[in-house]
C-alpha cells in the first residue's frame, strides 16, 4: 500500500499509530500491529519511523533508509500495515508535536497511540507526555516483563480514573480523549535489541575466522 501523504486528507478512518525506530522491524512489531487492528476495530496501523528517537543513542542507529525499508520489508505486503518515515516530512521529532500535525493534516481520521508496556513505564521522560494522552486515545499492549510494573507506574496511576476496559477497547478509537486500555496481549519473544546482538555476535564470528 501506497505511504500516506504528509499533506493529509480527509478521510473517515481509524487509524492505529505505532511510533519506534525500528532498528530493525521484527515479527513483534507485526504481532502487535495485528492484534491492535483487530482487537480495536482499526482500518490501517502506521509504523511511523522515528527519523531520531530522542531518547535513544545515535550511536549503532541504522540510517533511516534502512529501518524504513525493514519495516516495509516485516509488514511482508499486509494491505492495512503500512511503513513510513513521516515525521521526517513532518519535520517533527516528539511525539507530541507529531500527533497535533497529524490531526490536523487528516482532521478526519481518528488516530490510537500504539505503545508497549515497557513505553508506559519510562513514558515520563517523554517531552510532553500528557498531551499524548490528550490528544488521541492510547492503547498500551503488554510487554513482557513490564506489564505489572507498567500498571504500577506514576503515569498509569495517575491517569487511572480514564482507564478504559478492556472489554470495551473494540470502540477506543471513538472516544474523546484522554482514554486509554490496557491489553492483556499474548507476549511475542522477539526483541530488536537481541537481533543486533546476534548480528553483531555473527559479524565478528565471520570476522575471527576469516583474518
Amino acid at each position: 500500500m501506497i505511504s500516506p501523504s504528509p499533506y493529509g486528507d480527509n478521510r473517515r478512518v481509524r487509524i492505529g499509530l505505532l511510533g519506534g525506530s525500528f532498528n530493525p522491524a521484527h515479527e513483534g512489531h507485526r504481532h502487535i500491529a495485528e492484534l491492535a487492528l483487530k482487537l480495536l476495530g482499526l482500518d490501517q496501523v502506521w509504523l511511523l519511523v522515528s527519523p531520531q528517537n530522542p531518547l535513544k543513542p545515535v550511536a549503532g542507529m541504522a540510517p533511516l533508509a534502512e529501518r524504513l525499508a525493514s519495516a516495509r520489508s516485516m509488514t511482508g505486503g499486509h494491505p492495512r500495515l503500512i511503513a513510513t518515515a513521516m515525521e521526517q516530512d513532518l519535520g517533527t521529532r516528539y511525539t507530541a508535536d507529531t500527533l497535533a500535525r497529524l490531526k490536523l493534516r487528516f482532521p478526519k481520521a481518528r488516530f490510537v497511540w500504539l505503545m508497549g508496556a515497557d513505553n508506559l513505564v519510562q513514558i515520563a521522560r517523554w517531552s510532553r507526555w500528557g498531551r499524548i494522552f490528550q490528544a488521541v486515545p492510547v492503547a498500551i499492549l503488554a510487554r513482557s516483563p513490564y506489564s505489572q510494573m507498567a500498571l504500577a507506574a506514576k503515569p498509569a496511576r495517575r491517569l487511572s480514573r480514564f482507564r478504559l476496559p478492556e472489554r470495551a477497547a473494540r470502540g477506543l478509537a471513538d472516544r474523546q480523549p484522554p482514554v486509554w486500555s490496557y491489553l492483556h496481549t499474548r507476549l511475542h519473544p522477539a526483541s530488536a535489541t537481541a537481533i543486533r546482538a546476534r548480528r553483531n555476535a555473527f559479524g565478528q564470528y565471520v570476522e575471527g575466522a576469516n583474518p
